[in-house]
């Protein structure tokens, strides 16, 4: 069973991947009358079908009651109205009668309160709007000391109408000073806000009964685990998109985030990944086609909208404007020009690299980005289809002549793939033996094994995870762990252990034509051959780099009612022989290292920037004191970036110069001389901390080298490697 899809947490829209350019930009929809934002049958006949599926087949049981309708409710609310900016107090007051009602509407296929709810949101929505544009023509003092909180979803509904009409002031006035401060015109301003605040009154009232519906139910679905999600018919053929084997579009997974859309994850081998113009996290505020069309402002913009502009032939061009993961909402913003191609699967390859240490150790290094199978090449019996496996096996297979000290496995931001290339990859370096355990929803356990005998390399291995490692990097990571075949090195993983099937609706109906969508619901649990499940913790590694302590809310533990950390019986299986008992002096060989490693250490600074960036939640609205914030974070990251660049022997860039992450005019190869591969300060050091333990005592305080290559034994870390007992 594949893993394709992680964290994915429907709200209103479903997160898509942003490919296939074989579909048309999408037109206008049409505003949906009010008499038609009710519930139907189709909806009706929805309902039962997915009670019936999660009440008998989902993983985790959790009875539809009293509490269970407490979270529907306040799931619901979230989704319509995450930042707090529409409903009144006196609002949430009224839906409260229904908080315990929810559970039996739902058993009697009766939505019409909820749908109820939505027409009094589009209601609101409709009011704030008509407030907005009032407030934009006013003329505003940035000479006021006063601040403007733009993440409102910890805050309280605002208590009346004076109160929501204070916020929606500071709002407008915050918009306004962001543009003022990006050198926008008063009068440009003023067009700009008025074509976004009209945009987010008339995306809603585009939301049809089906969005209501889905928006509803998967605050139902959300409420029982964070997985488990339905997909409209529209979502549905996103999803669709999602999962051709033949990608076209710029590789981008996308996601709503209050006004924002998200950048959640860049697709290896897409151009958003080969540009190395947008990262994870970045924040798409405009959308342009081709390179003289119009920027189109996007803030406010339901997900699925955004999605549909920036899809588009192959070949052809997309501007994207970009606010850099980490700025603050005045900017600077960065204009990212991509062209839409497709998803090469050599561009997701596995690749090697030598690295060679200060102290004479020679270490290879292996990439997986992905764990990827050319499923349909595979069954046309072509013998040289693409997998994960056969490119490692191959890789390896060119490494050993390098005389080479040991082998790093490089699995930092791997979302996962094919659970079989899981199995076989984990095969390459053990003899036999199982790899991991299945739990599903019946209490059945079934133990996945080594499916091929024989080890392709048997020397030092360690592998290298960060937090977006998740899913199938979490089997090999946990098995190479458990069998002590390696060290793991990095930062805790995402912690997804469970398994989802995707499960189409319209096979239990057969008196109707109507689409009524698909259901992805959870069914099984991961667990490590050692019993525990990579779920919730996922795999912590046995030297823990320190930016791991930044963004710690990441991952699985961020997402409410994910599954909790677990544990069965362990499997039958004998580790191996690595020098695990070592790892305390190789740790603290580690520290004292990247203690004295300058770069380590600006990487940490850097770490530290962005996460104490993206924990604010406040803004001054004083424009000199708007204006000294974002210079001292310009300044932070100008200083960040002239140090890497003296380090790599570059010049430092000019005084008024934005570090590339804000440049909006940035250009990875506008300049010749700054086209040198930047220094992968934590592979490096994963390759140092691999070399400690092959050659122990190697360093000496002063880091001298005392050993040569002559003192070295061939090691070989499988002794004992099986499931012999």
């Amino acid at each position: 069973m594949d893993m394709n899809l992680r964290n994915l947490r429907l709200k209103l829209l479903a997160a898509v991947v942003v490919l296939a350019a074989s579909l048309p930009l999408q037109a206008q929809a049409p505003t949906i009358p009010e008499s038609q934002l009710y519930p139907s049958p189709k909806h009706q006949r929805a309902t039962e079908i997915i009670l019936h599926i999660i009440e008998t087949y989902h993983y985790k049981k959790r009875a539809l009651d009293d509490d269970l309708s407490s979270h529907i409710l306040d799931n619901y609310l979230d989704n319509l109205d995450p930042n707090r900016n529409f409903f009144l107090q006196s609002d949430i007051a009224d839906f409260g009668r229904q908080r315990y009602e929810l559970d039996d509407a739902l058993r009697a296929d009766d939505l019409s309160k909820v749908f109820a709810i939505f027409r009094l949101y589009r209601k609101r929505v409709d009011e704030r709007i008509v407030l907005a544009l009032a407030l934009l023509e006013s003329e505003f003092d940035f000479t006021i000391l006063e601040d403007y909180q733009f993440d409102r979803r910890k805050l309280s509904w605002p208590a009346d109408g004076d109160a929501m009409r204070e916020l929606w002031r500071k709002r407008v006035k915050n918009d306004f000073l962001n543009l003022q401060i990006a050198g926008k015109a008063p009068a440009d301003i003023r067009s700009t806000l008025r074509k976004r605040y009209e945009r987010l009154r008339t995306g809603t009232y585009q939301l049809d009964a089906d969005d209501v519906y889905q928006s509803f139910i998967n605050a139902y679905t959300s409420a029982i685990e964070p997985h488990t999600a339905y997909f409209s018919p529209r979502a549905s053929e996103n999803f669709d998109i999602s999962m051709r084997l033949s990608l076209e579009g710029i590789g981008a997974v996308l996601r709503g985030d209050s006004d924002y859309t998200e950048v959640q994850r860049v697709i290896p081998g897409g151009p958003a990944d080969l540009s190395r113009q947008l990262q994870t996290n970045d924040r798409i505020v405009g959308v342009g086609q081709d390179t003289e069309g119009e920027l189109v402002d996007v803030i406010g913009w339901r997900l699925d909208d955004v999605v549909d502009l920036i899809r588009g032939p192959k070949g052809s061009i997309v501007r994207l404007e970009v606010l850099p993961a980490g700025n603050g909402p005045e900017g600077p913003m960065r204009r990212v020009n991509l062209t839409r191609d497709t998803i090469r699967l050599e561009e997701q390859a596995a690749k090697s690299e030598i690295i060679d240490l200060k102290d004479g150790g020679r270490i290879g290094a292996i990439t997986v980005p992905t764990f990827y199978s050319d499923f349909a090449a595979q069954a046309r019996g072509d013998e040289d289809y693409k997998s994960t496996t056969r490119d490692v096996r191959r890789l390896i297979a060119e490494l050993k002549d390098k005389n080479l000290d040991g082998l790093v496995i490089d699995l930092r931001g791997n979302g996962g793939g094919s659970l079989s290339e899981a199995l076989e990859l984990t095969g390459l370096f053990i003899e036999k033996g199982p790899i991991v355990q299945t739990r599903d929803a019946s209490g059945r356990i079934e133990v996945n094994r080594d499916p091929d005998p024989g080890i392709a390399y048997g020397g030092p291995l360690a592998v290298l995870v960060d937090r977006n490692s998740a899913s199938a990097s979490e089997i090999f990571a946990g098995a190479i762990q458990d069998y002590r075949r390696g060290i793991i090195i990095g930062e805790p993983t995402f912690g997804k252990g469970t398994v989802q099937n995707i499960v189409d609706l319209n096979r239990f109906i057969r008196t109707s034509d109507e689409d009524h969508g698909r259901l992805k619901t959870t069914i099984a649990q991961f667990y490590r051959i050692s019993g525990g499940s990579n779920q919730h913790k996922g795999v912590v590694p046995d030297i823990v780099f320190p930016t791991a302590r930044f963004g710690e809310d990441h991952g699985e533990r961020s997402l409410e009612n994910a599954l909790p950390w677990d544990q069965v019986e362990p499997a039958r299986y004998v580790p191996a022989s690595a020098p695990t008992e070592s790892f305390t002096e190789v740790k603290r060989q580690h520290e004292e290292r990247i203690h004295q490693d300058h770069l380590f250490q600006l990487l940490v600074e850097e770490f530290r920037l962005v996460d104490e960036a993206n924990a604010r939640t406040t803004v001054s609205l004083q424009a000199d004191e708007r204006k000294a914030d974002r210079g001292k974070l310009l300044t932070a990251r100008r200083k960040l970036t002239n140090e890497f660049r003296v380090a790599q022997g570059l010049e430092p860039l000019p005084e008024n110069a934005l570090p590339e992450g804000d440049d909006p005019d940035f250009n990875d190869d506008v300049d010749e001389e700054d086209d040198i591969k930047e220094p992968d300060i934590l592979l490096r050091e994963s390759a140092n901390i691999l070399f400690d333990l092959v050659v122990p005592g190697h360093r000496t305080a002063s880091n001298l080298r005392v050993s040569t290559q002559k003192d070295r034994a061939p090691v070989d870390w499988t002794q004992a490697v099986g499931d012999r007992l």
